[in-house]
């Protein structure tokens, strides 16, 4: 069965498209740059490195410390990786490949 996404509409779709267009990492640093705030593109990074720290098993308590993020926002990225779209663990799994 092929995944349905809750948020999909139009401008979901055309967001989408234009990240899977981005070459490098440049390009991705311009793109979010002027798309988001940089608190924004802040929360995203960190959320990204809870989740890899939550797959190595870190503490709720090191995670903390070592990212900064709330005891609430390390709860979230658990449930997304538990019972999320898998969209974290797929990232992360290529990202590995590549390190």
């Amino acid at each position: 069965m092929m995944f349905e996404p809750k948020i999909r509409n139009r401008q979901t779709d055309m967001l989408m498209k234009a990240v899977i267009l981005l070459q490098d990492e440049e390009d991705a640093y311009r793109f979010f740059e002027d798309l988001c705030t940089i608190p924004e593109i802040r929360s995203i990074s960190q959320r990204l490195e809870v989740a890899m720290l939550l797959r190595e098993k870190e503490t709720y308590q090191k995670i903390a410390e070592q990212t900064g993020a709330s005891s609430a926002t390390i709860s979230r990225v658990n449930r997304a990786l538990t019972y999320g779209a898998d969209g974290y663990n797929r990232v992360l799994n290529e990202m590995e490949k590549t390190d």
